[in-house]
């Protein structure tokens, strides 16, 4: 089973982060996202729930 994709429609890049708001990926990661392997794809989600936290404790 494929790992679904993190977007959550929400596209708009923050220029201070370089991550999308809405989904908190690289511009790179949003454009490789259908040729990543599982491994990859696990990886950057594991990114995105650190991105995640870090944004949460600056705000």
């Amino acid at each position: 089973m494929s790992l679904k994709s993190p977007c959550s429609k929400i596209c708009m890049m923050d220029p201070e982060t370089g991550l999308c708001a809405g989904c908190h990926r690289t511009l790179e990661e949003i454009g490789r996202w259908s040729s990543y392997s599982e491994e990859e794809r696990t990886e950057v989600w594991k990114k995105l729930e650190i991105r995640k936290s870090e944004l949460k404790k600056e705000n």
